[in-house]
């Protein structure tokens, strides 16, 4: 769902701004099915953009968002309460500081080619490695910590391929209970830069380490066309529901 805004006052641009417009989403389904989502442990199965373009803002300026799910319905419920609530009433939307009248709302498709597909991740793609992979995937020692480490460029190239794609088969066959298998998702790959963001989880600052990347594909056979508009939908990596692994195809 495309959610097309306008500025209603001079503002700086938050760049912290994830865990208040997962506020703002979370606010909109309270009353619905979907009411106990916030509380659900694990995978949410949604995901959202950064507000683009990227900027200050002035009173009238032009800004979008884009809301992406598996789950028809969920866009379906968030949809029209959005309409109810902010288009019918011309009420503001707050995120923080930055206050945005809804111009218009629309649905649009994430269906992709079978040849010459190109995928970039518009926001920071996580991905934790667990305490019990370091040896595998040759950890630095010095880099360490209990539990799990971000994915960092200093470590395993492999660990973080091997890491996404079992994210992405494993959160496909919760969503559709099912057990499906695939040997190879990715072809090509290039590394764009890693970004650190600090986000709010459960009224805590907590900073993120993510990386951008551009994903590229000759051809795509239909397990691997039918996994990448599944994870398209729902996100790539970890902590979708706060915005992170959202996908542009080019």
């Amino acid at each position: 769902m495309l959610i097309e805004l306008k500025t209603l006052k001079n503002c700086v641009y938050d760049v912290n701004y994830f865990h208040k417009l997962q506020g703002f989403l979370y606010n909109m389904i309270k009353e619905t099915e979907y009411k106990l989502l916030h509380d659900k442990k694990g995978v949410k199965f949604f995901c959202y953009s950064n507000i683009f373009p990227i900027g200050d803002m002035k009173t009238g300026d032009k800004r979008n968002v884009i809301v992406s799910s598996p789950d028809a319905f969920f866009i379906k419920i968030l949809k029209n309460n959005i309409e109810k609530n902010f288009v019918d009433t011309k009420s503001p939307i707050n995120i923080g500081e930055m206050q945005f009248e809804v111009s218009q709302l629309s649905l649009i498709g994430t269906r992709i080619r079978n040849k010459g597909v190109k995928l970039i991740s518009a926001t920071p793609i996580v991905i934790r490695i667990p305490e019990k992979n370091y040896d595998k995937y040759q950890i630095p020692e010095n880099y360490r910590k209990k539990g799990y480490v971000y994915w960092r460029p200093q470590y395993s190239f492999e660990a973080f391929v091997k890491q996404l794609e079992e994210n992405l088969i494993k959160k496909y066959n919760e969503f559709y209970k099912t057990n499906f298998e695939i040997e190879r998702i990715f072809e090509n790959f290039k590394f764009i830069k890693s970004v650190v963001n600090h986000v709010i989880i459960d009224g805590r600052e907590q900073m993120m380490v993510g990386s951008i990347w551009e994903f590229q594909f000759s051809y795509l056979n239909p397990k691997q066309k039918k996994i990448l508009e599944f994870g398209i939908d729902c996100g790539f990596g970890e902590r979708n529901s706060l915005g992170f692994g959202f996908m542009n195809v080019r």
